[in-house]
């Protein structure tokens, strides 16, 4: 068990409750996922087990029992009884001792895995906490016991990494369902200027500020399934990247589509930094 002594913003995610679109329900899951992978292969844990997903290392928590845990995605520093381990390290916790995290010098969000992983209930097959339905366990606060669940397999001796995206992050990708809604010279400033993130971002989506993208045609357009990582442009012209916990349907014209690992990336920036999208396939 863990105990969890503070806590800003900590949720607990596995790889998303996929399927139920069709229901309402959107997959949610682990904001960057290529991170929670790399956290929980580090441990020997299967790829989706669930993991805490904590916003800027804010973090203390004591264990219970003795625990494997290691760190993916923002490099917070860990420091353990004291003792500073480096981004990546897959460190031991005795009974007793205590974990704290702090902010990292890039990115937003850090993954906590234990070996075992979190063990909390599932939701239509998912242990994701999805900010927008309220579906799953909730937020992690200060007093909370974690369970932990039963390891599996030894522990693997090679390491996975997980680097640092540059900066200003490049997004790949990919030409979206209603890219013909939009002027030639709007998907051209769109693929080549940068965007800045503004500060209204969360798992729901990240609004950017930039040059506005013009429609090649008006009237509206009836409501869509979106994907993570959908590009979207809203009435002002200015796009709008949907996280994880994005909402079933849009009725505004998607323009692209990031790719897996550029929707992890995206999950990472803050706002005031600048990204850029590189096309893949256009």
């Amino acid at each position: 068990m863990l105990r969890v002594l503070d806590a800003g913003l900590v949720l607990i995610e596995d790889l998303g409750r996929a399927g139920h679109a069709a229901s309402g329900v959107s997959a949610s899951g682990a904001a960057d996922r290529g991170a929670l992978v790399a956290a929980n292969r580090r441990l020997g844990n299967p790829d989706g087990a669930p993991a805490l997903e904590v916003m800027l290392g804010q973090l203390h928590l004591r264990a219970e029992q003795e625990v494997l845990v290691t760190l993916a995605g923002a490099p917070a520093p860990l420091r353990a009884d004291g003792m500073v381990h480096p981004p990546g390290a897959v460190v031991m916790l005795p009974a007793g001792a205590e974990l704290m995290l702090r902010t990292p010098p890039w990115g937003l969000r850090s993954y906590l895995a234990v070996r075992g992983g979190i063990d909390v209930p599932r939701v239509l097959g998912s242990a994701s906490h999805d900010v927008l339905s309220g579906l799953g366990p909730p937020p992690v606060q200060a007093g909370d016991v974690l369970s932990v669940g039963t390891p599996s397999g030894p522990v693997p001796t090679a390491d996975v990494t997980h680097g640092a995206p540059h900066t200003p992050f490049l997004l790949d990708v990919l030409p979206g369902p209603r890219r013909d809604w939009f002027t030639p010279e709007a998907v051209e400033t769109f693929l080549s200027e940068p965007y800045t993130v503004t500060d209204t971002g969360d798992r729901v989506g990240v609004r950017l500020d930039g040059p506005v993208l013009e429609r090649a045609r008006s009237g509206e357009l009836a409501s869509e399934g979106v994907v993570r990582g959908s590009v979207q442009v809203p009435p002002d012209g200015k796009p709008l990247i949907f996280g994880p916990d994005h909402p079933v349907t849009g009725g505004y014209p998607v323009i692209g589509v990031l790719t897996e690992a550029a929707a992890d990336a995206s999950a990472q920036v803050r706002p005031g930094q600048q990204v850029r999208f590189r096309h893949r396939g256009w």
